[in-house]
């Protein structure tokens, strides 16, 4: 991951409102663990589906988005049974925002 990768995986609205939407996925995602039986828990983690219903794009479109993001370093998946949960890696998001500040 690299900073010029980042700023690629940002330089798109869509993606950029995604990770804002994960800063708070309870506000934002009101059902983000509905799948997961109620003794497991993915902290912060929101499901592929309640992320392409609220971006209203295809399926394979957010699918893209999301795996720009995570090989960027931006988003953590986890993956349990079927379902797949995107959170934001906030160990990047950390260091991007002390590059900016440091650096630029």
């Amino acid at each position: 991951m690299t900073e010029i990768d980042i700023f690629k995986a940002l330089s798109n609205e869509t993606r950029l409102n995604i990770l804002k939407w994960l800063k708070e996925p309870e506000k934002n995602f009101p059902q983000q663990q509905a799948h997961l039986p109620k003794e497991v828990s993915i902290k912060g983690g929101v499901c592929v589906g309640d992320i392409h219903d609220k971006v209203n794009l295809s399926q394979s479109t957010v699918s893209h988005y999301l795996s720009i993001m995570q090989k960027a370093g931006l988003l953590e998946a986890v993956r349990y049974g079927q379902w797949t949960y995107y959170r934001r890696n906030e160990d990047t998001i950390k260091k991007i925002a002390k590059f900016l500040d440091e650096d630029i």
